[in-house]
């Protein structure tokens, strides 16, 4: 294989920008949050045009289909053209939604809240975390 067409997974995430920096991406990857074919791969894989990953970063779950290879950082118009996105529009609804979950708010100087309010408080909470998991 030429050089051109050999590229590390942690360079080829990091220069289509789903990580800030390379060694994010190299952790990533070493703490099995970059998965082919279900089984966790290490930095040092090399990307083939066509590969499919499953990335997570914190909340986000993306599916990512190599479509050519980038080997140095370019601005996210450029980027657009050596992956497809094909994550799942239910997870994609689904991270989104999170942003729109109802929050706790109390007034100002009202002081500690009471055991009633406490009560309250919890119950709100149970509620949402029931929904998430629905």
């Amino acid at each position: 294989m030429d050089e051109k067409e050999k590229l590390r997974i942690d360079k080829y995430l990091w220069s289509i920008r789903l990580f800030k920096t390379r060694t994010l991406a190299t952790d990533a990857c070493k703490a099995g949050r970059i998965k082919l074919n279900g089984q966790n791969i290490k930095p040092s894989y090399e990307v083939k045009i066509g590969d499919v990953f499953h990335v997570s970063k914190g909340i986000e779950r993306k599916q990512v289909r190599v479509t050519g290879l980038l080997h140095s950082r370019a601005d996210a118009k450029t980027v657009i053209n050596f992956y497809d996105d094909i994550t799942p529009e239910e997870e994609t609804l689904g991270y989104k939604s999170m942003f729109h979950a109802p929050t706790l708010k109390r007034d100002r100087g009202t002081g500690r809240p009471t055991k009633k309010d406490r009560r309250e408080i919890d119950d709100l909470i149970s509620d949402e975390d029931v929904k998430s998991q629905e």
